[in-house]
């Protein structure tokens, strides 16, 4: 049975997509090339048809992987990738400007092994360079029939506005799910005003809402040992809160995954979660949760033991956050810098 779709922009999508991002970046050592391609192939060969990946992740052997994984299936999905972030001589790169912009996005043709991409995201606002900039750069390659649509991540409702301007953006990606409610300040809102898709990575929490965070011992290389939501002295208490969601998920008779994923789903029909994981079995449980039927009430106990802000803890360190553009809550934990 065909997965339901949804719109990004111009483009028609799974409403379930894959975040390829963990495969091979940010939860420690990456995958095998073997175990990488196993997944992905079970990905599409489910239906999903949404793939997405960024220049940044494992220095580009993240789009390599998909080259050699699915290059060979290309009419099948739809891909994905993202500038502004890289990593130039051998050193993580924000630059917003249009030659690097550029040199990123004709990068990542060359690993992808293609020569058109069907959406590329400005993957972080660059405050040095004015976004409208940043956007013209895009529409340029655009022009030159290298990439379909234009993207956005982490970015603010204000410069969302300002980019639509430029050009209509398809899609704004921001992290989103029933833990972190950042996009409802305001993102959300503009990206309905002005017919743009809405795509929600880490749907799951980085595990959190998936029963894959369970303490602080996480392997060398995992991002989530320097956000303070995920040690102590607030792991444990946002743990309890955990344990109450998972009961919902146990009450729903699905994974506290699905259980995220049927919110985000019921959140509206421009929301396009896309949860990354290395497992097959979980990925064939996430994109099951488009046929759930989930008790309303239930999705209403979600809100109601996890309203924004419930969790403890600056979602990013400081240096991290000091990259996001998204809007915080007035009374959101923020990560300092110190000296």
């Amino acid at each position: 049975m065909p997965m339901p779709t949804r719109r990004l922009g111009p483009l028609a999508v799974s409403a379930i997509g894959l975040g390829a991002m963990n495969l091979n970046y940010a939860y420690g050592e990456p995958c095998t090339p073997e175990e990488g391609a196993a997944l992905l192939n079970r990905a599409i060969d489910l239906g999903c048809t949404l793939v997405d990946t960024a220049a940044l992740y494992g220095n580009g052997e993240n789009e390599r992987l998909i080259a050699a994984a699915i290059g060979h299936r290309r009419a099948e999905y739809r891909l994905t990738t993202k500038c502004v972030l890289d990593v130039i001589d051998g050193k993580r790169s924000l630059d917003g400007s249009p030659a690097q912009i550029v040199r990123t996005v004709e990068g990542s043709l060359a690993r992808l092994k293609m020569d058109f991409v069907d959406m590329v995201y400005l993957h972080r606002l660059d405050r040095q360079v004015p976004v409208e900039e940043s956007v013209g750069a895009l529409v340029r390659l655009k022009e030159q029939g290298k990439l379909g649509a234009i993207g956005l991540s982490e970015m603010s409702a204000a410069t969302i506005r300002r980019a639509h301007a430029v050009h209509p953006i398809a899609a704004v990606q921001s992290e989103y799910s029933p833990a972190v409610r950042n996009p409802e300040i305001g993102v959300l809102a503009t990206c309905r005003e002005l017919d743009i898709g809405f795509v929600a990575f880490s749907p799951v929490a980085r595990g959190l809402l998936a029963a894959s965070v369970q303490a602080a011992d996480y392997v060398p290389g995992d991002i989530r040992a320097a956000m303070p939501r995920f040690v102590e002295p607030t792991l444990d208490a946002n743990l309890a809160l955990v344990a109450r969601y998972d009961a919902i998920a146990a009450e729903a008779g699905c994974t506290p995954a699905q259980l995220a994923l049927a919110w985000l789903l019921a959140r509206g029909d421009d929301i396009v979660p896309i949860p990354g994981t290395r497992s097959i079995a979980h990925l064939e449980q996430n994109l099951a949760a488009t046929s759930l039927a989930i008790d309303p009430a239930l999705l209403e106990k979600v809100d109601e033991i996890m309203p924004p802000g419930a969790l403890r803890g600056a979602r990013y360190a400081a240096a991290m956050q000091a990259q996001i553009d998204t809007e915080t809550f007035p009374d959101e934990e923020l990560a300092v810098m110190t000296s």
